[in-house]
């Protein structure tokens, strides 16, 4: 069970962490793990007045006839955040219903949660991010037709939109992208509102291919759901003078990426 939106941007969305997932990601990556059903909850302010004893009556017992339930640790339900393990426990044993927690998981003594996910994203560290995700942090969606700049600098691109303004990572990367092919491909990308040529604030995630593939044609990548994979982050967004600075920079980023592909076995490049 999810909800959309996380309880704490429906209240605050301007303090409200930000997301590591869109929904389409979330459910994707539970489809991989073995989960055949997720029951997504739409949250508002109606539900946000349900106490913890209307959510067990009404949405596990008899919307969802629970027979076994696991939640994590630290979670909490009902208005208020007022029910716990300890309260789904004494109404399982009322209701009929077994409750497991999870145990928090940790990687190298350190606990694996989203809040540690965002801050290794913050700081850069794509290494750490693997470690606690085990995978690489990765972002999908439709690829859409951008304002075409890239090509006139000569650095066609791959542009994917987001929904949200505050994306987790932000910067210059090394990516792998998949989607395009059987194998995944060598790239990089900007991550961020492109400060050089606009101002509107609006965030994009714009990836050139190193190698474009000799069988797919140049405009074959619009419309298709492709995944960048985050692997190594070359520094912050820049401001640039003018667009010649920035096509000298693209130049620079794109001479790195390929330097730092060329360093990695081909069991890395997977």
């Amino acid at each position: 069970m999810t909800f959309e939106p996380h309880p704490r941007e429906f209240f605050a969305p301007d303090q409200a962490p930000t997301r590591l997932t869109n929904l389409r990601e979330k459910f994707e990556l539970l489809a991989e793990f073995g989960v055949d059903r997720v029951q997504l909850v739409r949250f508002n302010f109606d539900f946000a007045r349900i106490t913890a004893e209307e959510f067990v009556t009404r949405i596990l017992v008899r919307g969802l006839a629970v027979r076994w339930l696991l939640v994590g640790d630290d979670f909490r339900f009902g208005a208020r955040r007022a029910g716990d393990y300890a309260t789904l426990d004494a109404a399982g044993a009322r209701a009929g219903f077994d409750v497991a927690r999870m145990l928090s998981y940790e990687v190298h003594g350190q606990r694996v949660s989203s809040s540690a996910v965002r801050d290794a994203l913050a700081g850069g560290d794509m290494a750490r991010v693997a470690g606690l995700l085990g995978r690489p942090y990765a972002i999908s969606g439709h690829v859409l037709p951008g304002r075409r700049l890239g090509r006139e600098l000569g650095f066609r691109t791959l542009n994917l939109r987001f929904a949200h303004e505050r994306p987790a990572a932000m910067g210059i990367f090394v990516v792998a992208v998949h989607g395009l092919g059987p194998e995944p491909l060598p790239a990089v990308a900007s991550l961020g509102v492109r400060p050089t040529v606009e101002s509107a604030g609006r965030v994009l995630l714009e990836t050139h291919v190193l190698d474009w593939p000799a069988n797919l044609h140049a405009e074959a990548g619009y419309g298709r759901v492709i995944r960048v994979e985050l692997r190594h982050k070359l520094h912050d967004e820049r401001k640039y003078a003018s667009i010649d600075a920035l096509r000298a920079a693209i130049a620079d980023d794109t001479a790195q990426a390929r330097a730092w592909w060329s360093a990695k076995p081909e069991s890395m490049r997977r």
